[in-house]
C-alpha cells in the first residue's frame, strides 16, 4: 500500500470515529435531559425509581397548601385516582396554582417526598397536554370534583 492511500485511510477512519464518538455523546446526552410524566400511584408503585429527574402530574390537593411565613416554601400533596405525593417547593408558583388545580411539576424525590425544581399550572378549560390530559383522565375518574365548588368558577 502506498503512502498516499494509507494516509487516506487513517484520515478517513478518524473522521468515522470522530462522528461515532458525536453521535454517541449527542445521545446521551439527549437521553439524560429527558424529564418523564409520572403520577403520584406510578411513583410509589416504584415506577420512576430509574430516574434522576422526572415530572409529576396530578391535581393539587384541596386543603392541601401550606406556604412558609418567613420564605418562599410551599408544601402541597399531588394526587390521581390512586394515590398522593407531597410535594415541596420553594419558588414563585404560577397565578393558576390552587386547590383542585391541574399541576406538573418537575423535580426529583427525596425521600417519601417529591421536591420540585418548577410548578407549571393548568393554563385554561380548554388547553391541556395530551400526557397530562391521558394521566388525569384516571385521576377525574376516581377523584370527582364538584365545578360549582372549586375556584375556576368565581368571576
Amino acid at each position: 500500500m502506498n503512502p498516499t492511500r494509507k494516509r487516506r485511510l487513517v484520515i478517513v477512519l478518524l473522521v468515522v470515529a470522530a462522528a461515532v464518538v458525536a453521535v454517541g455523546l449527542a445521545v446521551f446526552a439527549l437521553s439524560r435531559n429527558m424529564n418523564y410524566l409520572f403520577t403520584p400511584s406510578q411513583v410509589e408503585a416504584g415506577q420512576a425509581r430509574d430516574y434522576r429527574s422526572f415530572r409529576l402530574g396530578g391535581m393539587v390537593k384541596a386543603g392541601s397548601i401550606q406556604r412558609s411565613k418567613s420564605s418562599l416554601e410551599v408544601r402541597f400533596t399531588v394526587v390521581d385516582a390512586d394515590g398522593s405525593m407531597p410535594v415541596r417547593y420553594d419558588g414563585i408558583l404560577p397565578d393558576l396554582f390552587r386547590d383542585n388545580q391541574s399541576v406538573i411539576a418537575t423535580g426529583h424525590m427525596d425521600g417519601d417526598h417529591f421536591v420540585a425544581t418548577q410548578v407549571l399550572a393548568k393554563h385554561d378549560e380548554t388547553y391541556m397536554p395530551k400526557e397530562l390530559k391521558d394521566a388525569m383522565a384516571k385521576a377525574h375518574a376516581g377523584q370527582h370534583v364538584d365545578a360549582a365548588a372549586t375556584p375556576e368558577t368565581m368571576p
